[in-house]
Parts: structure tokens; C-alpha cells; sequence
């Protein structure tokens, strides 16, 4: 049986992160009671505990907290582990997550349940080719009464962000989102209005449909941290899915209203210090520099990942360890984190795309290729 999040204390200094949102908010009550004590341990009473002593205590709570956070997902999204915990390690490295899969396999349940358990602010963009980039990003209207133009800030004006079908936008729509996922701010008007923190974009596409779609630009591709293919679940959690969603009054679909609110913004913000300040030897950093550097040489791609690849395969690999409860990242965190952190970064060669050969599949050869050091 899970440990109750109330019981998940973190000892941090409240002056490393943002102040916490007015407590007036609803839902933001509603998770004082699961991660509300997360700012507010009494000091040690034993002086001589170290400071790697609390770092460490502050480590295992973090790592406790997003675990509970995990099986509360798995409630509603039934066959799909490895998909959460990519989510979740997206979110704890704060990067972008980008869900690819074909109709009816939860990609929306799955954004729409983490903000079910995160008390701060989400907004859902469904991208259609009509779409303007100020529906994004917000515009200037005229206010008849003041006579003065006045700012509307748009959806991207949130923590967690679901841009849905984002490939059934043109570029131009696309693209509004660039300055926001690199610089966590947007420009209107000539202003550089900051968007709340944590900031989170997810977004969805479909593989197999292409009429009326557009591809993603590179700039764009590059700045989400992953990409995460969501399959089709195994015939026993099939069976356990289709019964649970024929019993929900819901239709077609699993309810994700009864999922409790474990996360407040600054306890996201909090957990995210600690995992960027998880150890990471040199041979292990070293090690995950040359998984990427050999994607520019290998036989069959065309082109590699550049060095924002490896940045986000160590900022991933922290959060990986973290998730799982390690105090240090493993080369087996490397390991596992780089298909998620290569796949769109690489384009395969004509001979391999015509041969049928995924994207996956050469990646693994050269994963499997590159020698880890020994732990």
C-alpha cells in the first residue's frame, strides 16, 4: 500500500523557489492536504545532521511524492507505465513532451489526468488548420471605453499546456509556440510577458493520418525534450481497460475526476531543484555526450542530434533516477533515457527508409553499440 502524500515532507528553503498561488483557489485547497507540508518542516532538531543528510532526506521524499503521483495515474491509464513515466520525467526535467499515437490510445486522458493531480493552471489548444498564432499567444484588442488598446493574453499563458493534433496547424501557428517553450516568456506587443512556472508544453500527433497536416519544423522538433510513441496495450490490460471503461458512466472513456490533487506549482518547482541537482559522474556524462555525438556518424542517418540532444539526455536521465529512486544517475538511466531523447532529433537515409528500417531500430543499434561505463 502506497504511503499517503500527506505523509511526503520535503526540507527546503522556501526562498529557492517561487512564493505558492493565493490559497483561495479551490483546487489549491484541496492539495494543501496531499503535498501542502511538502514547505513547511520544522527545522532539525539533531544539529549534527550533515547537509548530504538532508539533501539525501529531501531526495527520497521527492522521489516518493512523484511515485504516489505515478500510481495515481495508472488508476485511469490502464497498459501505458512507460508512457506516464516518461510524463512525469518530462515534467521533473523541466522539458516538453511530445505524444505520438494513433486515435483511441489515451494521449488526451493522459495530459488531461496529470492536470487532474496538478493544482495550477491548464489550458488545452485544439490545433486546426484555421488556427492564428495570437489564438496561441494572445493579441491587443481596443477597449471602446478606456480607448486604449489593451492586452488579451491567449491559452499559452499556463502551467501545463496540451497543444492537441498540433500537426493539423500550418507552421506559422506552429511556430508561435518557439519563443514560449525556449524563453518561458512571450512577446506581445512589444512586451516579454513571463508565463507561470513550472511551464509545460504537451502535444499530441497522429503518425498515420497526413491529409490536412502539417510537419513539424525542426527548430520546433528540437525543442521538445522528448518524443514518446504510445503503442497499443497488451491483450490482458485490454481486457481490464475495456471492462473498467463499459462500467464508467462516461461513455467511451475513463473518468479522471476522481484522481486526487497531489502537486501545487511550487511543490513542481521544488522537486525540479532537487533532480537537477542530482549526481552525475563524469564517466556517465561522458558516456551519454557520445551516444549523441555518434548519431552525426553513423551509416544510415542523414543527420544527427545537435548538443541540446545531450543536454536534455542528462536533464532526463536526473529525472529518470529520481522517479526511480536513485541517488545518483546510473548509465542504465542513460541507457533507457536515449531513445525517448534521439528519436526526433535523427532522419534516416533513403536506402533505410526505403528497406522498411525505423528510426528506433538503427538508434537501438547504435545504443547498443556504444560501450557504458562500468557502474
Amino acid at each position: 500500500m502506497s504511503q499517503s502524500p500527506s505523509d511526503l515532507e520535503l526540507d527546503l528553503n522556501e526562498s529557492t523557489i517561487n512564493p505558492p498561488v493565493s490559497s483561495d483557489n479551490a483546487s489549491i485547497k484541496a492539495s494543501s492536504t496531499a503535498a501542502e507540508s511538502i514547505f513547511n518542516t520544522p527545522s532539525v532538531q539533531n544539529p549534527a545532521d550533515s547537509d548530504a543528510s538532508k539533501v539525501e532526506q529531501q531526495r527520497a521524499r521527492a522521489s516518493r511524492l512523484m511515485q504516489v503521483v505515478r500510481d495515481e495515474l495508472g488508476k485511469v491509464l490502464i497498459g501505458q507505465t512507460a508512457i506516464v513515466d516518461g510524463v512525469l520525467c518530462t515534467l521533473i526535467a523541466s522539458g516538453h513532451v511530445l505524444i505520438e499515437g494513433v486515435p483511441g490510445l489515451g494521449k488526451t486522458l493522459l495530459v488531461r489526468a496529470i492536470a487532474q493531480c496538478f493544482s495550477g493552471q491548464f489550458n488545452r489548444i485544439q490545433f486546426t488548420p484555421d488556427l492564428m498564432p495570437s489564438d496561441v499567444t494572445g493579441h491587443a484588442i481596443y477597449d471602446l471605453q478606456s480607448e486604449q488598446f489593451k492586452l488579451r493574453r491567449g491559452p499559452a499563458f499556463t502551467n501545463l499546456l496540451l497543444a492537441d493534433e498540433i500537426n493539423r496547424a500550418p507552421a506559422k501557428t506552429q511556430a508561435a509556440l518557439l519563443e514560449v517553450m525556449q524563453e518561458r516568456s512571450i512577446t506581445l506587443e512589444g512586451r516579454s510577458l513571463a508565463v507561470p512556472l513550472p511551464f509545460m508544453v504537451l502535444a499530441t500527433q497522429n503518425p498515420i493520418e497526413q491529409e490536412g497536416t502539417y510537419p513539424l519544423p525542426e527548430a520546433e522538433l528540437d525543442r521538445f525534450m522528448v518524443k514518446l510513441q504510445i503503442d497499443y496495450p497488451e491483450e490482458h490490460e485490454e481486457q481490464r481497460l475495456v471492462r473498467a471503461v463499459t462500467r464508467s458512466a462516461q461513455a467511451d472513456m475513463l473518468d479522471s475526476t476522481s484522481l486526487r490533487v497531489l502537486l501545487q506549482p511550487r511543490d513542481v518547482l521544488a522537486i525540479q531543484k532537487i533532480a537537477s541537482a542530482l549526481p552525475v559522474d563524469d564517466q556517465v556524462l561522458n558516456y551519454a555526450v557520445s551516444l549523441v555525438r555518434m548519431t552525426r556518424q553513423w551509416p544510415g542517418l542523414n543527420s544527427g542530434a545537435g548538443p541540446r540532444a545531450s543536454i536534455d539526455l542528462i536533464r532526463y536521465a536526473r529525472a529518470r533516477a529520481l522517479l526511480n529512486g536513485h541517488a545518483f544517475v546510473t548509465p542504465d538511466d542513460i541507457k533507457h533515457s536515449a531513445l525517448n531523447v534521439l528519436r526526433h532529433r535523427v532522419h534516416l537515409s533513403a536506402e533505410l527508409d526505403i528497406e522498411g528500417l525505423q528510426v528506433d531500430q538503427v538508434l537501438q543499434q547504435l545504443i547498443n553499440s556504444v560501450a557504458a561505463p562500468r557502474q
